[in-house]
Parts: C-alpha cells; sequence; structure tokens
C-alpha cells in the first residue's frame, strides 16, 4: 500500500486532488494522509487527517511516519511574518524526513509562474522550464524561487526522486468570472476598481463590464492560467512516471489567455461591454510543451471553455463564495 501526504490538504488544489484520488479506481492502492491546519476535510475510509503546520519539525515527523509519496501545496501568500518557517523552513523539514525515511518513493512540489516573474517583466519569447528565477517584488514569489532551487539542490546533493510542477493562476468554479470584477468582490490582481474612478468602478459593477488588461504599449496582455481540474490530471500523471523525475514542468492552458479575446468572446456570447484598462504589466506566454512531450499530459480547457465554465457556474447554498487568500 502507497500512502501520500499531501500538505495544504484543504486548498483548491488539495481537495480536488484527494477527491479524484480516491475516486479513481485506478489508485486505490494508494491511502491519503492529509495534513491539516485551519481547516477540516470530509471523512473517507482511505484518508487520515494529522492536524498542524510544516514549520514545526514534529509535525512534520509524525505527517511523515511510513509515506511513500509527498505532495506539497501548502504556502502563504504576502505574509513575510509567516513566508520563511512556513515556505522555506517547512520545505526544509519535509526533505530532510523525506530523503532519511526508509518508505519514501516521490516528492512532488506544486511551483510557480510567480518564480518567473509572472507578468511583472517583458518576455519577448516563450518561457520554457529553462528560463532562470526573476521573482517579482514581495516575499511570496521569491518563496516560490527558493522552494523549486530547495528541490533542486536535493536532486544534486541526495539523489531525490522528485517533481516540480509548474502553475501559473489556478481557476475553479466561478474564479474566472471574480477575477475581471470591478466590485469589492474582485478575486485577485489587478484590483480594477482601484485603476479607475471610483463612480466609474460602480457603474462597470452596474453593466457587468469587462476589463481589458493593456500593457504600456497599448496592446492586449495575454496572463497565463490552468484550471484545477488540468493541474490535477498532471498531478496524478506524475505520480510513479519515470520521466517525471527530477523535472520541472510548465502545467497551463495551451495558450495565455488575452484580455482583448476574452472580452470579444463575451461581447459575442452574452453581450458584456467592456473597457480598456492601461497598467504596467507584461504580456508571458507559457510553454507547456515538455509536460506534452514528457508525460503525454494535455489540458482540457481551452479559452472559451474557461470562461463559460465560469460564467455557468451555479454555487449550491451550501458552497458559498469564500477566498482564503487574495490571488
Amino acid at each position: 500500500m502507497k500512502r501520500i501526504l499531501v500538505t495544504g490538504a484543504t486548498g483548491k488544489v488539495g481537495q480536488t486532488f484527494i477527491q479524484r484520488l480516491l475516486a479513481d479506481p485506478a489508485y486505490t492502492a494508494f491511502t491519503v494522509r492529509a495534513l491539516c491546519h485551519h481547516r477540516e476535510l470530509p471523512p473517507h475510509p482511505r484518508l487520515e487527517i494529522v492536524r498542524g503546520s510544516i514549520e514545526h519539525l514534529a509535525t512534520v515527523e509524525q505527517a511523515m511516519a511510513d509515506v511513500t509519496h509527498v505532495l506539497h501545496l501548502a504556502t502563504v501568500k504576502e505574509t513575510p511574518q509567516q513566508i520563511m518557517d512556513v515556505a522555506v523552513k517547512g520545505l526544509f523539514w519535509l526533505l530532510e524526513t523525506a530523503r532519511t525515511s526508509p518508505t519514501f518513493e516521490q516528492f512532488i512540489l506544486i511551483g510557480g509562474d510567480a518564480a518567473l516573474g509572472h507578468f511583472f517583466y517583458p518576455h519577448p519569447l516563450p518561457v520554457t522550464e529553462t528560463q532562470r528565477h526573476t521573482a517579482y517584488p514581495g516575499c511570496y514569489a521569491l518563496s516560490k524561487v527558493l522552494e523549486e532551487v530547495m528541490l533542486e539542490q536535493y536532486y544534486a546533493q541526495y539523489h531525490l526522486n522528485g517533481c516540480c510542477l509548474r502553475a501559473p493562476w489556478i481557476m475553479e468554479k466561478d474564479d474566472f468570472k471574480y477575477q475581471l470584477s470591478f466590485g469589492e468582490d474582485v478575486f485577485g490582481g489587478p484590483r480594477w476598481r482601484d485603476l479607475v474612478d471610483p463612480a466609474l468602478a460602480d457603474a462597470y459593477v452596474q453593466s457587468h463590464t469587462i476589463p481589458i488588461m493593456l500593457d504600456p504599449a497599448g496592446v492586449p496582455v495575454k496572463r497565463n492560467f490552468v484550471h484545477v481540474d488540468d493541474l490535477v490530471s498532471a498531478i496524478l500523471l506524475v505520480l510513479d512516471h519515470p520521466k517525471a523525475r527530477q523535472q520541472t514542468f510548465n502545467i497551463c492552458m495551451d495558450e495565455p489567455v488575452d484580455y482583448g479575446e476574452v472580452a470579444r468572446y463575451l461581447a459575442e456570447t452574452r453581450n458584456l461591454p467592456s473597457v480598456n484598462i492601461p497598467t504596467p504589466y507584461q504580456s508571458t506566454w507559457l510553454d507547456n510543451t515538455k509536460a506534452k512531450f514528457l508525460l503525454g499530459w494535455r489540458p482540457a480547457y481551452t479559452l472559451p471553455k474557461l470562461i463559460d465554465s465560469a460564467w455557468d457556474y451555479t454555487r449550491a447554498q451550501d458552497d458559498p463564495r469564500k477566498v482564503w487568500y487574495p490571488g
């Protein structure tokens, strides 16, 4: 029997992964141990719960007992008081415990395009896995760089079997719709209402106006996204995959989302107006060719599917929209 430890298990990726793995007959050999800090998960016969934070070695040692695989999702955002303890020290404890464990087999890190500068810097060519690390300002992006570098050094120092799935902004349910809101309910950034007059922002909320993010040259920005279902498909695929050993993969949509194309599609399909919003941000094209070639992975979400799934999503009464962190 294999046992996979999932850190950050109650987040959108963790919950989706656990549900998919436990429901798929192909993974009946796996049990899941979820490390939960503040929130809970529904019970399941093949699900174990350990409570605590990875910043504490004793918690990590308890969580790692008899574990064969690790899926590391736990992180914090722009919180300087916590980020080094969780993102750096926590990962160090996990890796140290993994390398000395008699049962350990594979470590899977979910990285992010924050380590490559996201849309803060010009990227004149498609961004591949060989792009050098270039964190944008802030402690979160720095933490994503440090996580990737630490894992790579454990490959070199201890021949650890691991891989990094580098994901851009992860969407689920109606996230994509709300990241385009001029209201206080906006999900992530930019915070559109701060880029226009307050009265205009309120009017845009009422008319459901779609912002078109423009780069400094006035061209609609191309920005990378991935749907949580596609990311989880990639995680399941790399479990024990021989070609995943010590590799980094960009896991994203085949093409970045073009804000101009978003506005055109929503005008055609839902008769929604749009407005140009000048910003300092730059287009980036994250290249997912390596994951396709080595893993045989394919994203299911195209731009129309991403938009339609968000606009068509209806929340149940027991599924209120909650934003645990801003992006």
